[in-house]
C-alpha cells in the first residue's frame, strides 16, 4: 500500500509540472482557437533559461546559509525563465499568428508546427543552446523526510508549492482583474469585446504572454526534477500536457489542472508496472474518456458554426 500511496505522489507532482504547461494550451485555445505546438519548445526555453541563470550565478553568495542560497538562486533561475519565455512567447504571436488572426484555421495550425520546429532546430545549433545533452545543476539540498513509510522529498514540496500560487495567481488575474475579464470577453466573443472598447490584441497577446511565463517556471522545476536537457526536451512534456488539456476539456482552466494530475498519476503508475508502457497508457487514458465524454472531463460539446 505504501509504494502505490508513494507512487501517486510522485505521479502527483509530476503532474502539477504538467498542469503549468497545459493551463497555456487551454488559455490560447480559449481566447484565438488555436493549438499552439510550439508551446513545448517555450517550455524547452525555460529549463535552458534556468540553467544558464544557474550557471551565472553559481558562484554568487546571497546570505551564507547554503539551503537559503540554493533556494534563491531557483526562484531567481525560475523568474528569469518566466520573463524570457513571456517575452518570446508574445514575439512569437505578434510575428507569427497576428498576421493569421483572420485565416483559416489550418493555416495557424501549420504556423504553430513550423514555429515549434524552428524553435527546436535553431536552438540546437552550437551558438545557440546546442545539440548536446546537458546535466542540469541543483542548487537545493537533497532532503527528504519519511513520514507514514512515504518519502517525500524537498523538490516534491517545493513543485506543490510553487504550482499551487502560480495556480492560485493565475486564477486570480483570470476572475479578479480587469485583464481577466478581457481576457473572458474575448474567449467569449472577440467581436463584440472589441465593440465593447476592450483591445482584443493586447488581451491575446497577454494571454500567450501569461501562459508562457507559466510553462518557463514548468520548465526549471522539470528541469530541476529530471536534471538532463536538450533542446528537443519540450516535445514529449508539450504533448502530454496538450493531451492532459484535451483529457480535462480545452478551454476549461480546471479541467486542465485536472487532466494533468490524471495525466501525471497515469503515467508514474505505468512506469512503476513496466516502464516501456508508460507514455502509451497515459494516452490511452485519453481516449477512454473521450469515449465516454467526447468534450472532456469539464468541457461543453460546442456546435462547429460554419
Amino acid at each position: 500500500m505504501s509504494y502505490v500511496l508513494q507512487q501517486l505522489l510522485n505521479g502527483i507532482a509530476l503532474g502539477f509540472v504538467y498542469a503549468l504547461i497545459a493551463l497555456g494550451y487551454t488559455m490560447v485555445y480559449g481566447i484565438v482557437r488555436l493549438i499552439n505546438f510550439a508551446h513545448g519548445d517555450v517550455f524547452m526555453v525555460g529549463a535552458f533559461i534556468g540553467y544558464f541563470t544557474l550557471r551565472a550565478l553559481s558562484k554568487v553568495t546571497l546570505t551564507g546559509i547554503a539551503w537559503l542560497d540554493g533556494l534563491l538562486l531557483f526562484l531567481l533561475a525560475m523568474l528569469a525563465a518566466m520573463v524570457v519565455c513571456t517575452a518570446l512567447n508574445v514575439a512569437i504571436e505578434r510575428i507569427a499568428y497576428k498576421p493569421l488572426r483572420n485565416a483559416p484555421r489550418i493555416a495557424a495550425l501549420i504556423t504553430a508546427i513550423g514555429v515549434s520546429l524552428f524553435l527546436e532546430y535553431f536552438s540546437s545549433l552550437k551558438f545557440v543552446f546546442g545539440p548536446n545533452y546537458i546535466t542540469y545543476p541543483t542548487p537545493l539540498p537533497m532532503v527528504n523526510w519519511e513520514i507514514g513509510g512515504l518519502r517525500i522529498s524537498i523538490l516534491q514540496v517545493l513543485i506543490a508549492v510553487v504550482a499551487t500560487l502560480l495556480l492560485l495567481a493565475l486564477n486570480y488575474i483570470v476572475h479578479y482583474t480587469k485583464m481577466g475579464k478581457a481576457m473572458r470577453a474575448t474567449a467569449f466573443d472577440r467581436d463584440t469585446a472589441r465593440l465593447m472598447g476592450i483591445d482584443v490584441d493586447l488581451t491575446i497577446s497577454f494571454t500567450f504572454g501569461l501562459g508562457a511565463a507559466l510553462a518557463g517556471a514548468g520548465g526549471v522545476l522539470y528541469a530541476t526534477a529530471y536534471p538532463r536537457i536538450h533542446t528537443f526536451m519540450g516535445i514529449i512534456p508539450g504533448l502530454k500536457a496538450f493531451t492532459a488539456a484535451v483529457l480535462g476539456g480545452i478551454g476549461s482552466l480546471p479541467g486542465a489542472f485536472v487532466g494533468a494530475l490524471i495525466m501525471g498519476v497515469a503515467e508514474v503508475i505505468a512506469k512503476s508496472i513496466y516502464s516501456t508502457i508508460a507514455d502509451g497508457v497515459a494516452f490511452l487514458v485519453l481516449i477512454i474518456v473521450l469515449l465516454v465524454k467526447p468534450a472532456g472531463l469539464f468541457g461543453r460539446a460546442e456546435v462547429e458554426k460554419v
